[in-house]
C-alpha cells in the first residue's frame, strides 16, 4: 500500500516540475531573443517597443514617442503581436461619430501643466 501511495504522490510532482522547467526555458528564450523594434509587454502590464537590447541584463523600452526607459530583461512577460486596430462602427452610431469628428476640429488645444515639486524639508 505504501509504494502505491508513494507513486501516486511522486508522479504529479514530477510532471509539475517538468512543466515549470519548460515554461522557464521558454521565458528565458523569449527574453534572450528580443531585438529592437519588438513590441513587448512587461510583467507590470506596460506596453512598449524595444529600443535597445544590447545589454545582457537590461533592455531599453520606448513607451511613448521619445520616452525610453530601462528595464530588467526578466521584467518582459511577452511579445505582443502587431495588429492594425480598426474601429467598428454601427450604422446607427455613424452619424454620431461624424458629428463628433466635426466638433473635435474646433476644440481648444490645451497643454499639460507640471506642478512644482514638494519640499518635504520645509518648516510650516
Amino acid at each position: 500500500m505504501f509504494p502505491l501511495l508513494l507513486v501516486l504522490l511522486a508522479v504529479p510532482l514530477f510532471l509539475s516540475a517538468r512543466k515549470q522547467k519548460r515554461a522557464m526555458a521558454e521565458q528565458q528564450q523569449l527574453q534572450s531573443s528580443l531585438a529592437p523594434g519588438d513590441k513587448v509587454m512587461t510583467t507590470s502590464g506596460l506596453y512598449g517597443t524595444v529600443a535597445d537590447a544590447s545589454h545582457d541584463t537590461t533592455i531599453d523600452i520606448e513607451i511613448s514617442e521619445g520616452v525610453v526607459t530601462r528595464w530588467l530583461r526578466a521584467a518582459i512577460r511577452e511579445k505582443v503581436a502587431e495588429t492594425d486596430e480598426a474601429v467598428v462602427v454601427d450604422k446607427d452610431d455613424e452619424d454620431e461619430v461624424v458629428a463628433a469628428d466635426k466638433t473635435e476640429d474646433k476644440a481648444e488645444v490645451t497643454t499639460a501643466q507640471v506642478a512644482e515639486p514638494l519640499d518635504h524639508n520645509a518648516k510650516k
